[in-house]
């Protein structure tokens, strides 16, 4: 498996307890969005190094 499968994803943002402004929200929206897409990769990769490893037709008893 890929090293960078075994990284662990980004938490999300921590959200203050209070409202936020558009201003505000829009970056740690993209911050969250990013790792998403980031984590995604890495698993996509791992998906990939495991389906590429052979099985044997008949395993052994």
């Amino acid at each position: 498996m890929p090293s960078e499968a075994r990284k662990p994803c980004d938490p999300p943002v921590t959200l203050p307890d209070r409202a936020l402004s558009a201003k505000e929200l829009t970056p740690l929206w993209g911050k969250d969005r990013a790792a998403l897409a980031a984590c995604e990769q890495r698993r996509g990769a791992a998906i990939a190094a495991i389906d590429a490893v052979p099985v044997p037709a008949e395993r052994p008893k």
